[in-house]
């Protein structure tokens, strides 16, 4: 082994840069590799929390107990409930950290936003999230160099271009480092680890066969993977030492995936690149929803996700929204929470989703026109079916009241007057989220449930906290996940 340090951390996105942090505050020598050239961009903006400082300042409490009791049946107990009664208990603590140690001497702060409007069970949310800002009218989206810098000034090295290959055990079967590929000049190279390997290597949607191994159905009904550097390559070199991972599927997904006319959603799976060519985030507004036979089939006021789901029961795995000009003039009206709220903390206001829109018409995703009719035939939909879907749509919204899968009244607003718009949306993944089981300590654990001495993990190739589908509606729950965890890793494995 030609260098030796106490902590290595494979992965330098928000769980890795934090986790560092940690090991370091604590008098570690850490190292953290990342195969690629960078990593601060990758830090998300709306981090959740219990109880934080800015929580409290504006105002917000959240009911522990009530939140959890949430996630529990979101999850139905696919999950270990002391992970999530620990991120309850420590995620106000790690923001007010970050807030004060990270964000503060840069000029940036967390921003909490109290608003988690709702009717439904459906749509119950909580008001979790923390955004990081300067001026609290946008997101601080270059954060993540402060973390680096914080890191860099408690002593952290890091080799970026650096790809784990394996990690490197001891004949007691304790971690003591990894073996490693310098993608300048192609070198394989051992490095010790005194204490251990925090794994943060992220999830593995970018790796096609994984995901046909692991999660089918997201497979089936993506039609992008935002994370195009996460190859499960974490969760495999785990494996080779005995880990374990969870045995279903869980991921984070949005309904924002603009696709071509004709795509075939089972065949086309675009994980080149993390700025999706078709991001529309229109796509997360509960607007008129219908599959690709011209029917509507659910209720579109639902969790993001849910919209994906059940797209595995329709034809062509796809569903096209449809809208005209006068629905722009009211998106305020569907009071969307979260990053697809419309205005500040969400991520466009009214201009930025005209604008939006105008792109993804010049780009031919979406389709406009001048009545419902030749709106089909550029949709590829049946015309007769679409006129008389159209219709029926546009009475429940004369009426006040959805009489086939009962949305929110506030929610409803009419296609009746051109001109008219389209567009073809499949999921994004953000990443998948089913990882290696952890403890509350986050050692990484064996297939007897026992730790690995040496290996912890954190993020999303960290397991044991979600299932199924992503609770959009509390927002900011797998950066939290990732941030507060990093952090525990990084403590713990200096104990």
């Amino acid at each position: 082994m030609t260098e030796e340090y106490d902590v290595i951390v494979v992965g330098g996105s928000n769980a890795g840069g934090v986790a560092a942090a940690a090991a370091a505050e604590k008098g570690g020598k850490v190292l953290v590799i990342d195969k690629e050239s960078n990593s601060s961009f990758l830090f998300r903006n709306t981090i959740a929390s219990l109880n934080s400082k800015a929580q409290q300042k504006a105002g917000i409490k959240i009911n522990k107990w009530e939140l959890l009791d949430y996630l529990e049946l979101f999850n139905q107990d696919h999950v270990d409930q002391r992970l999530l009664s620990l991120w309850a208990d420590q995620s106000g603590a790690v923001m007010d950290w970050l807030d004060e140690k990270v964000l503060q001497p840069n000029g940036a702060h967390l921003y909490a936003e109290k608003d988690a409007y709702s009717e439904t069970l459906t749509n119950k949310a909580f008001p979790t999230g923390n955004e990081v800002t300067k001026n609290e009218r946008e997101r601080d989206r270059g954060w993540g160099r402060y973390v680096m810098e914080f890191d860099q000034k408690l002593g952290v090295d890091f080799k970026y271009l650096t790809r784990l290959e394996h990690l490197v055990t001891n004949q007691e079967n304790r971690v003591v480092g990894v073996e490693v590929t310098d993608l300048t000049n192609n070198q394989v190279y051992q490095i010790k680890a005194k204490r251990g390997v925090i794994l943060c290597t992220g999830g593995y949607g970018a790796d096609r066969a994984l995901m046909q191994k692991w999660n089918p159905s997201g497979l089936s009904t993506n039609v992008y993977a935002q994370s195009p550097r996460n190859n499960g390559s974490g969760i495999l070199a785990a494996m080779e030492v005995g880990a374990v991972k969870d045995d279903q599927p869980a991921s984070i997904v949005f309904d924002r995936g603009g696709a071509f006319v004709g795509t075939n959603a089972k065949t086309f799976y675009d994980q080149s690149d993390w700025r999706v060519k078709g991001y529309l985030v229109l796509g997360s507004y509960p607007l008129l929803k219908v599959n690709l036979n011209g029917e509507r089939f659910f209720n579109e006021s639902a969790p993001y996700q849910f919209a994906m789901n059940s797209l595995t029961k329709q034809p062509g795995n796809l569903e096209v929204m449809i809208w005209n000009e006068e629905t722009m003039k009211h998106l305020d009206q569907f009071h969307t929470l979260g990053c697809s709220r419309l205005g500040w903390p969400g991520i466009l206001d009214e201009a930025g989703q005209r604008a939006k829109v105008e792109e993804k018409l010049k780009q031919g995703y979406i389709q406009k026109a001048d009545s419902i009719e030749e709106l089909a035939a550029k949709m590829h939909l049946p015309k007769d079916k679409l006129v008389k879907t159209v219709k029926r749509y546009n009475q429940m919204c004369a009426q006040g009241e959805d009489t086939d899968y009962g949305k929110e009244k506030y929610r409803l607003f009419p296609v009746d007057k051109a001109p008219y718009y389209a567009v073809t949306l499949g999921g994004v993944l953000l990443d998948t989220l089913d990882g290696l089981s952890v403890n509350t300590e986050m050692n990484v654990l064996n297939e007897k449930r026992e730790a690995i001495p040496g290996l912890y993990a954190a993020g999303n190739c960290a397991g044991g906290f979600f299932w199924g589908s992503y609770p959009d509606r509390v927002p900011g729950l797998t950066a939290s996940h990732a941030i507060v965890f990093g952090r525990l890793a990084g403590l713990n494995i200096m104990k």
